[in-house]
């Protein structure tokens, strides 16, 4: 298979989950936690929680950011201080298990956190500014095939990382070495969007939707989105690499994980809640507004997809040259 495929294979969606309307869990001083600064992917997610759990939690969520490794300050809170905390919630995407794969979050595995409820699927973005040079892929991928160095790339992520990843996958399309890529690591998507406003990197490998509210603003735009077919408005205009002419795609998960000590009862008034939104057209607006595509999945189903995708995300990165055969 592929490396380009195993990318796609390890993100089929599976088939959406649906539930029953439950009464309001009563979760006190509910908090959705970005690991990140604001303005990424992790914001994105929280204002998911935030806006779609409203009318399924007694108290408003609160979103807090705590940036720092990508998520790793946040996985290592949560594994060693609150370690019970059944308030609050933290965003995590699959970078976020890439992470864990690769050891970026020390000893810690997936096993170690409860995996309580997803807000959709995102996909990956080519991005660049309004006035750039390149005015599809093709301009880029030439640029990256005669001289990879030419091209400064940045993300929210280090080397190795899922932002990182898409600009590894379309260097192996162009017949280029991925780590011959010139990348700069932010922490966050919104530190690299900011990054590619002020000129300091040319492309930022993100995902399709953190972007909605920069497109509307005309000051950037999006070569290519990384999803298996082209996505519904605002994105219907913006073609796939894979219809350009690129085998590459990218599908993020997007959710919600607690600490590994919270207690049953506590994560099941997450859990409910999820499930409760997830029946609703409320929450399915949400998701469509934030950029999303539905994949709703909570509790024991959610944890059986994790696995899954992990055990996936070590082929991806052994094939990338990331871990050890």
């Amino acid at each position: 298979m592929s490396f380009a495929r195993l990318g796609a294979a390890f993100v089929a969606a599976t088939a959406a989950f649906a539930a029953p309307a439950f009464a309001q869990s009563q979760i006190d001083d509910a908090e959705c936690v970005a690991p990140a600064n604001p303005g990424g992917g992790f914001d994105l997610t929280c204002r998911v929680a935030q806006t779609g759990l409203e009318p399924h939690i007694a108290d408003p969520v609160q979103v807090t950011f705590m940036p720092g490794g990508i998520g790793a300050v946040a996985y290592n809170l949560f594994n060693t201080t609150r370690t019970d905390d059944g308030s609050a919630i933290v965003a995590f995407s699959t970078g976020s298990l890439l992470n864990i794969v690769t050891g970026k979050y020390g000893d810690f595995t997936e096993k170690d956190v409860r995996w309580v409820g997803t807000a959709g699927a995102d996909f990956g973005a080519v991005v660049v500014r309004a006035d750039s040079e390149y005015q599809d892929l093709k301009g880029l991928m030439d640029d990256f095939s005669a001289d990879p160095a030419s091209v400064v790339v940045g993300a929210g992520g280090s080397v190795g990382s899922q932002d990182w990843m898409k600009g590894a996958l379309l260097l192996r399309e162009a017949g280029a070495a991925p780590m011959d890529m010139r990348y700069v690591a932010f922490d966050g998507g919104g530190d690299a969007i900011a990054a590619l406003l002020g000129g300091s990197i040319q492309v930022y490998m993100g995902d399709v939707g953190e972007m909605v509210p920069h497109l509307e603003s005309g000051q950037m735009r999006i070569l290519a989105v990384m999803s298996p077919d082209r996505l519904d408005a605002p994105f219907a205009e913006i073609p796939t690499a894979m219809e350009q002419g690129y085998d590459v795609e990218w599908t993020i998960l997007r959710g919600f994980y607690m600490g590994g000590e919270v207690s049953d009862e506590d994560y099941q008034k997450w859990v409910d809640a999820f499930k409760a939104a997830y029946a609703t057209e409320e929450f399915a607006a949400v998701q469509k507004e934030k950029g999303l595509l539905p994949l709703n999945l909570a509790g024991d189903e959610l944890q059986a997809s994790i696995e899954k995708r992990v055990e996936n995300l070590r082929q991806i990165a052994t094939e990338a040259g990331l871990l050890g055969n």
